[in-house]
């Protein structure tokens, strides 16, 4: 049977920046479909070329803001996808969304099109909230697009983000209930972080708001997964929630770390052992195709010990943990030599990590400590393995 084989689509241009996000993302006055339609079919062409014979089990349209792609465009990336490597039962087809009136009235062709998931990005539920967030809709507008997307889309993610400036547990209890009562199969919840590069990181630095402290972030994520946990949508990876069989399976191709094509603007990829990573500038990524059919700015061969480290730091996000021996035949790194294993007992005596035959999970207490467990505990030695 082939390794499960995932295909990422990035559409970079927005309507506007959004003051907390550092994604690869453009505003342009101007964007020809045909144009990107041509380019987007190159560059996906040129990775079908490598991995010919296996079926994608996914897709999934990310950006940028790709519900702004026309559904023809959409349609025959989906349709030349499917001719190049053929499609597992079920695929998962997705695609990120804004909730503006203008992208949900397209929600019908985008079904048509082939879109079986959608990811919404509500971001919040207060008017208040979406200004400081930059967002350019209202709630009313947010809930009216849910409804549309619900009737069209057989699974319907919503994306929210909390933790923001002075916002109480008992706000984001009230908030994160009301998503939940909307029934929807997948919840992404972010703590708001302040990223380089962002104007959120500009506005902090110059006093302009203070982040929620850690202590604060951290009784807002117990509370968070108290009440996904009681709604049956547990945790499955660190930010991710979902009933049982309504996980994102192409998010948990990353996390499993199973090959995936990237194709477009600033996409990353991981396949045949090696890293991909196209050219970020729309206006480079275009050049890049005229003069090479592709939009590769570079490919690295990973080591063994690299490809190991990345699968481990992925891996261990999800509540299900990484399978040791697994990983050591996708790397060819012993089982043994993958963690450190005198930093794996303290983290387990602490009650941060369970370690049960050739599994090791991070418990729940632990997950919100991840950032800070991973660097202790993953340790691929160097000579581990040629």
């Amino acid at each position: 049977m082939s390794e499960p084989l995932a295909l990422y689509i990035h559409w970079p241009f927005c309507i506007s920046k959004c003051p907390y996000c550092d994604f690869n993302s453009h505003v342009r006055e101007r964007v020809d479909p045909e144009t990107w339609l041509a380019a987007l079919l190159a560059d996906m062409a040129h990775e079908a070329v490598l991995t010919h014979g296996r079926p994608l089990t996914s897709i999934f349209f990310g950006g940028g803001t790709p519900s702004l792609m026309p559904p023809l465009t959409v349609g025959a990336l989906i349709d030349a996808a499917g001719q190049h490597w053929g499609f597992a039962d079920n695929i998962e087809i997705a695609l990120e969304a804004n909730p503006s009136s203008v992208e949900a009235a397209g929600f019908a062709d985008l079904a048509e099109a082939g879109i079986n998931r959608v990811s919404l990005g509500l971001q919040s539920l207060d008017d208040k909230a979406l200004a400081f967030l930059g967002r350019g809709h209202s709630v009313v507008e947010s809930l009216n697009a849910l409804g549309i997307a619900q009737r069209h889309f057989a699974r319907v993610n919503i994306d929210l983000i909390y933790a923001r400036p002075e916002q109480t547990a008992e706000q984001w209890s009230a908030e994160l209930s009301r998503a939940i009562s909307f029934g929807t199969d997948h919840l992404s919840l972010y703590q708001l972080t302040i990223e380089p590069g962002t104007r959120f990181e500009t506005m902090v630095r110059t006093g302009q708001f203070v982040p929620a402290d850690n202590d604060h972030a951290a009784t807002l994520y117990e509370l968070t997964q108290e009440l996904t946990s009681s709604a049956g949508l547990p945790a499955y990876e660190i930010s991710n929630h979902a009933r049982r069989g309504s996980e994102s399976r192409h998010n948990l191709s990353y996390w499993r770390y199973d090959d995936y094509i990237g194709i477009g603007p600033g996409a990353h990829g991981r396949r045949l052992n090696s890293a991909t990573q196209r050219h970020k500038k729309p206006e480079n990524f275009l050049s890049s195709i005229d003069r090479n059919a592709n939009g590769l700015a570079s490919e690295e061969l990973l080591h063994s010990n690299a490809r190991a480290t990345e699968a481990l730091l992925m891996g261990l996000r999800l509540a299900e943990g990484i399978s040791l021996l697994r990983l050591s035949c996708k790397t060819g790194i012993a089982a043994d030599a993958l963690l450190d294993p005198v930093a794996v007992e303290r983290m387990a005596n602490l009650g941060l990590i369970n370690n049960e035959g050739d599994r090791v999970t991070i418990t729940p207490q632990g997950m919100p400590l991840l950032d800070a467990i991973l660097p202790e505990i993953v340790k691929v030695e160097t000579g581990a393995c040629a």
